[in-house]
């Protein structure tokens, strides 16, 4: 029997495990991931940012989370030679409106101690010409990286150490027991695997609530699968910015917006949107899973959260149909590209937990029992702050163990 199973061989789940060895170096844990390999989901299909923190709510977990988060990668990457650049992220403001919510977003940093320095347009269109606008916020210690690098830097040091993955092990079945000798949690898996461990946690991202309910555990959320579509300029224009350009965030849409970003590899992504995925790991366009199409359209949280956004969710679908929207999008801010620019398409998929009011939960959020721990909601920061989330996980084990 193991000490410790974790289920999931993302950054979230990798994290974990590696926590658990620092409290309990001689403990015996087997990681299973029912994809081939570490990284397959979110954690190697995101835009590569290593966030400083800024649009978080102060005293909240992500922004608690996120700055540490920020910290520990960059001491991850120089650990293990992982290139890594501190680019900086400018916020630009394109209207007094979006200049107004630029006042907020400073305040918010300075509240969870970013450093961020207002440049206004004069400096805007000093660091970036191709960018316009009528002020703008510079975060110099936002960066970017290569998560899958960090990913399998992780699985490398896990096993080195003598943690067990196993690949293509899909969870079918989990059964918490009690016992006069403490009791344990049975693990079955697709392959006809069987597995047990005084304590298991699950870092399952875009399957969370189906694994939770697999447990047994009242959840009052379901995932909700947005795809993140992005384009990456031509070659020629690699050199368009230097640092990570956002737009400010509107209250109005859920996520944050088109943005323009230098990635580790020399390329430059623009996006991503956020429409409705068909497919929870469908990344190429055009991806449709049934069951996953039947999982959210006979939940009635999904259909009131349409109700709530059905202004942002139409110009999300219109830019993601048309080209030349996506492209409005991004010429408030850089009003030189064209559509030729927009060139290679890729996405991401964000696992979004939906209650049934239809609201968005929008931190991190864990799921328990005796013996299971299920991280429901990881959303964005959630690669940066992976590390600190790992280890607050596993705090939590040892707070309910003890």
């Amino acid at each position: 029997m193991d000490d410790y199973l974790v289920i999931g061989a993302g950054l979230v789940g990798l994290a974990t495990a590696r926590a658990i060895l620092e409290r309990v170096p001689d403990a015996h844990i087997t990681v299973l991931e029912k994809a081939a390999d570490v990284a397959t989901g979110q954690s190697g299909h995101n835009s590569g940012v290593i966030h400083a923190g800024i649009y978080y709510a102060s005293g909240s977990l992500k922004a608690e989370l996120c700055r540490q988060g920020r910290i520990e990668t960059v001491e991850f990457c120089e650990r293990y030679g992982i290139p890594y650049s501190l680019v900086g992220k400018i916020i630009v403001a394109t209207d007094q409106t979006s200049k107004a919510r630029l006042d907020d977003l400073q305040r918010r940093s300075i509240e969870n101690r970013i450093v961020v320095k207002r440049i206004g347009a004069g400096g805007l269109a000093e660091l970036e010409p191709n960018v316009q606008g009528v002020d703008a916020l510079l975060s110099p210690t936002t960066g970017i990286v290569d998560y899958r690098r960090i990913t399998s830097a992780m699985r490398d040091e896990l096993e080195a150490a003598g943690v067990t993955l196993r690949f293509n092990a899909e969870v079918t079945s989990i059964v918490e027991e009690q016992g006069i000798d403490g009791g344990a949690v049975r693990v079955r898996t697709a392959d006809g695997g069987e597995w047990a461990a005084r304590r298991l946690v699950a870092c399952a991202g875009l399957q969370a609530d189906r694994i939770a309910r697999i447990a047994g555990i009242p959840i009052d959320f379901r995932i909700v699968p947005f795809r993140g579509e992005y384009f990456e300029l031509p070659t020629e224009r690699h050199d368009f910015v230097r640092h990570l350009i956002y737009p400010v965030p509107d209250p109005s849409m859920p996520f944050l917006g088109v943005h323009i970003s230098p990635t580790i590899d020399s390329r430059v992504t623009v996006g991503p949107n956020a429409v409705l995925g068909w497919a929870r790991e469908g990344y190429p366009r055009g991806s449709v899973r049934p069951s996953d199409v039947l999982d959210f359209a006979t939940y009635g949280g999904f259909w009131r959260m349409v109700a709530n956004n059905v202004h942002p969710a139409v110009i999300e679908m219109k830019n993601s149909l048309l080209k030349s929207g996506y492209l409005q999008e991004c010429r408030k801010y850089a009003p030189t590209l064209t559509l030729n620019d927009l060139g290679t398409r890729s996405a991401g998929i964000r696992a979004q937990a939906v209650r049934r009011d239809g609201t968005f939960i929008e931190d991190f959020q864990l799921e328990s029992t005796a013996r299971q721990i299920h991280v429901g909601n990881a959303p964005s920061p959630a690669a940066t702050s992976s590390i600190p989330i790992g280890r607050m996980i596993v705090q939590r084990l040892l707070d309910a163990l003890n």
